[in-house]
């Protein structure tokens, strides 16, 4: 990664942006604090909430931060199949006596408007998720300082990027928690996904660019690992997901532990859109029934998982959660980080004296 980009923060750790109420400014400045680089997410947020996070950031931190913005999408939903969907929820909506959303309610999560924002009040690292962003939007962020990152899932989405005019790429494998960042969402490429090292490797022969490597990463060594193989850093999300100053629900943090909940599965129940999770009551019974259709799914299900958050009912809510999630540490997220770089320092002096991982 370029030496101007990585002078921003000392440690090869990145904290995902983990939409939704998690990663909220005291996370990220806990994480920008300890020598990581923290995110906000300004997912699902309106321009002026958004605006409103980053100030308060600010107001914690002076140093280096980044802000992910949702790519706006196109529109390729079948109504008819979310309505079918809508019927199927029923059930759902009067055991939490709730009213199912409308979801209409907004395509482009106020991209432009986020982008004024940040166009007027620079921060230092923006990022995109659901595509590329154009050379425009690019030069205009680069044009206030801001490096710019995208994620990809694939060596052709990785190109993407590049020719975007993005600093690096953020290479997300298919094992990490929550919502895979694919460009074009395409159900017959349901359960398709490359891993994490497979696709560090292959998006390295296809581009130039720097990698972050985000997917199923929850320990120094891992981290390690994922240089090795040649990226420049590591994205960790459900790592961080648990941490004190986490913005997530209890019953998700406790979750990620608990035994009730022994794997995850990617699934469009919630979204409409491929989502990794811990396997509940409400992923099993509508996962296999949930259209390709998002924001609309996202937009039809979220008064039922705010009910079901309310009741205290884990089995309702979308729990996304890679696959280390049993690999969760309960710790403030500054000594998070500070483990983290002792087991990576650990796991490079024991590669380096020719041991293992």
């Amino acid at each position: 990664m370029s030496s101007a980009l990585t002078d921003l923060f000392p440690l090869p750790i990145v904290q995902a942006p983990m939409a939704g109420g998690v990663s909220v400014p005291q996370l990220a400045a806990a994480v920008c604090e300890a020598g990581g680089l923290g995110f906000l997410a300004a997912g699902y947020k309106t321009a002026d909430g958004m605006y409103q996070e980053i100030k308060q950031l600010r107001s914690l931190t002076n140093r280096p931060f980044g802000v992910n913005v949702f790519m706006p999408q196109p529109e390729y939903a079948d109504p008819a199949a979310v309505d079918v969907y809508a019927h199927q929820l029923a059930g759902e909506a009067t055991w939490y006596e709730a009213e199912l959303g409308d979801p209409d309610s907004g395509r482009d999560d106020g991209f432009e408007a986020k982008l004024v924002v940040l166009r007027d009040n620079p921060v230092p690292v923006v990022s995109f998720h659901f595509g590329a962003p154009s050379r425009e939007v690019v030069d205009t962020l680069h044009r206030v300082g801001t490096f710019v990152l995208a994620a990809a899932t694939t060596p052709d989405e990785a190109r993407a990027v590049e020719r975007a005019g993005a600093d690096g790429v953020i290479a997300q494998g298919v094992e990490a928690g929550g919502h895979q960042g694919t460009h074009r969402d395409i159900p017959e490429l349901d359960g398709t996904g490359i891993g994490l090292l497979s696709l560090i490797a292959q998006i390295r022969e296809a581009v130039r660019i720097p990698i972050v490597a985000a997917g199923g990463i929850m320990r120094g060594g891992q981290i390690a690992g994922v240089l090795a193989a040649g990226a420049s850093a590591a994205q960790l999300g459900t790592a961080f997901l648990a941490t004190h100053e986490s913005g997530a629900n209890a019953l998700h943090k406790q979750a990620l532990t608990n035994p009730l909940f022994v794997r995850t599965e990617l699934t469009r129940a919630f979204s409409g859109r491929p989502a990794r999770g811990l396997v509940n009551r409400f992923l099993r019974e509508h996962g296999p029934y949930a259209p390709a259709a998002y924001p609309e799914i996202h937009h039809l299900t979220s008064p039922l998982r705010k009910a079901a958050a309310k009741a205290g009912d884990a089995q309702g809510m979308a729990l996304w959660a890679g696959q280390g999630h049993r690999m969760a540490r309960e710790l403030p997220a500054r000594q998070l980080v500070e483990v983290l770089a002792g087991e990576l320092a650990a796991a490079r002096a024991s590669l380096a004296g020719g041991g293992a991982l």
